[in-house]
């Protein structure tokens, strides 16, 4: 059992846990670290929260420090009263308190307590913190959230996108233009604010797009007569489809040209497995049905898959199928086409001369029946550039701590180019700014934080992630030694009419058990919230963590070796079928939805940096 605190009046210092002989009663499990393994001390730092890296006698000493920190409370006094350094100590006081000193016994903290209070002139310095001790719980202060502004920064991110198409793509002036709306917005909250610029490989747009299928006229191919489907088969039959509505281009295609007089083959692949027959479609375009996996079937394989048997089996076009996603959902028996990118990382010559789009369900059933199965002629135009590098942005806005320790809280602010992008991922860039703008209001109210609080946002996540793996690769030093938490926002948003919740999820233990909390108190202030929007809360290991988003590059490629990963928190909204089609539009924003994510996330935020 351990002794009761002491205080050593000659540093008027309060120490708990001496032994009988005055050394520390922890110096035992100290030493004991060194016994430990590797893995299993950077186990232990991320029970707790702390960096990973460095050498075992740096884990070591990091965790040594830790234990200090949780044992030793300092505090100088003058004449009675704390002195001009003490407003800050009491902020660092505070926060070991609330994060560290948990697990002591409820006496100890209580002596603790009066200790202190006695220290101070009678002043109860830690009052709110040292009556949660006593009962064993842990107080969170929600932050302020405004949804009608959050709405307000959403409009003007999709104000700036493409005049036609709506999209904020990567590489083009819409993108670099909302890159830097965002910083003016940090600067406005009061925030000092950066913005980097990163070479990438970029696809651009062209002006071309073309989906039609001919039916021959009458006097086509008679002996001497036109060329079925030429501009002299007068009475030939056409009908044109609509782009972005009934086909989609897909992420770094490339241009093609196929008249429909041509007669190119058409050949359906099915799934488009290895063991379809890809070659029979050489110099022609193929057919993939996108199918769900069922059956232990795993489901037709990914665009980067897809594309490279295009390439490797020389077609000139790639048409996929959608019959998978949104169906029913958006138009009533037909499935939308959306835009997916591919990893043109995983190509030796990127593929320039491939076209490759989507169409709906029900233009490909058309193209099957007309075309593959009867006598129509399919012309197919893509005009996209991707032999090019181009530039994307990442603004972040930053408030200092008084520690290099580090939260960073983002949102990718690129979308695809064939919609607006308001639920994907207008709505998390504009909660990552409101937070922003809160934080900067908490930080004139309650003084500088103890970690430094950065809120970026990403260009390039829609073709590989590339604005958060670029930004980190960039600061991995830094990130390596101080990364705290990283939160991500993408499509934290909700449809009220198809509402299934929010799930918040993540592979850090520390932060999870406070969500948990912090959920109990907005259940508590916001219980209509909690009533309309049902919150569910994950633990991940950290293997579970998926790559679909920048909270990715945080937790796999900071730190070096297969069981170093850092640690994020993400949360994701529900019923957002729109998602990377032309439908994805501020008619269906919900910004209310965005409290939840907003205030819970914010407040943790709040929790770590203020206490």
């Amino acid at each position: 059992m351990k002794s009761p605190p002491k205080i050593d009046a000659s540093s008027d210092r309060i120490w708990n846990g001496f032994n009988s002989s005055g050394n520390c009663s922890i110096a035992d499990s100290m030493t004991g670290w060194a016994n430990k393994t590797v893995s299993e001390l950077k186990e232990e730092l991320r029970t707790r929260g702390m960096p990973v890296s460095g050498s075992k006698a740096s884990l070591i000493s990091r965790l040594q420090q830790s234990e200090v920190e949780s044992d030793v409370i300092e505090a100088e006094i003058v004449n009675g009263q704390p002195n001009g350094k003490m407003k800050s100590a009491s902020k660092l006081l505070t926060y070991k308190f609330s994060e560290r000193v948990k697990g002591l016994p409820t006496s100890v903290i209580i002596v603790t307590a009066i200790l202190i209070v006695g220290t101070t002139g009678g002043g109860l310095l830690f009052g709110k913190e040292i009556a949660n001790w006593a009962r064993g719980e842990t107080e969170y202060d929600l932050i302020e959230f405004d949804a009608n502004q959050t709405r307000s920064y959403a409009q003007g991110l999709v104000d700036l996108g493409h005049p036609e198409w709506g999209g904020r793509l990567s590489g083009t002036v819409e993108e670099e233009n909302t890159a830097q709306s965002i910083k003016t917005n940090f600067s406005n909250s009061g925030l000092p604010s950066t913005l980097d610029e990163f070479e990438i490989p970029i696809y651009y747009m062209g002006n071309q797009f073309e989906l039609m299928i001919c039916q021959p006229g009458n006097i086509g191919g008679v002996l001497g007569g036109p060329t079925p489907c030429s501009v002299a088969d007068l009475d030939r039959d056409e009908v044109y489809y609509e782009h972005r509505v009934d086909f989609v281009v897909q992420g770094y295609s490339g241009s093609v040209n196929i008249p429909a007089s041509s007669n190119a083959q058409i050949v359906d692949l099915g799934m488009g497995n290895e063991t379809a027959d890809w070659s029979s479609a050489s110099n022609g375009i193929g057919l993939v049905w996108l199918i769900d996996g069922s059956n232990g079937d795993p489901g037709t394989e990914s665009n980067t898959v897809l594309m490279k048997r295009a390439q490797e089996n020389d077609l000139r076009g790639l048409i996929t199928i959608n019959s998978r996603q949104n169906c029913d959902d958006l138009v009533e028996g037909d499935c939308v086409p959306y835009s997916k990118s591919l990893d043109i990382t995983q190509f030796d010559e990127r593929p320039y001369d491939i076209g490759f789009v989507m169409v709906s369900k029900s233009v490909g059933e058309t193209i099957v029946e007309q075309v593959v199965e009867g006598e129509g002629m399919l012309q197919f135009q893509v005009d996209v550039d991707n032999q090019d590098d181009g530039y994307i942005h990442v603004p972040c806005g930053i408030i200092e701590g008084e520690s290099d320790e580090l939260i960073v809280i983002g949102a990718h602010h690129d979308t695809v180019y064939n919609g607006e992008g308001a639920v994907d991922n207008t709505a998390g860039t504009a909660t990552v700014q409101e937070m922003a703008r809160q934080m900067g209001l908490l930080n004139a109210e309650l003084g500088q934080p103890l970690l430094t609080i950065y809120f970026c946002t990403w260009g390039g996540e829609e073709e590989g992630l590339w604005g958060s793996s670029e930004w980190v690769k960039k600061n991995r030093a830094t990130l390596q030694d101080n990364l705290r938490l990283y939160i991500n926002l993408d499509m934290n948003h909700v449809d009220a009419q198809r509402n299934s919740g929010l799930t918040f999820q993540g592979n850090s233990p520390a932060d999870v058990t406070h969500i948990k909390g912090i959920v109990e108190e907005f259940a508590r202030v916001h219980p209509e919230l909690v009533d309309k929007y049902e919150i569910s809360i994950r633990d991940l290991d950290s293997e579970e963590m998926p790559y679909n988003s920048d909270h990715a590059p945080f937790v796999f490629e900071i730190h070096d070796g297969d069981s170093d990963f850092g640690m994020a928190m993400m949360c994701y909204g529900s019923g957002s079928s729109e998602y990377h089609t032309y439908l994805d539009n501020m008619d269906r924003f919900n910004e209310e939805s965005l409290l939840v994510s907003g205030i819970i996330y914010g407040s943790l935020v709040r929790h770590l940096a203020w206490g």
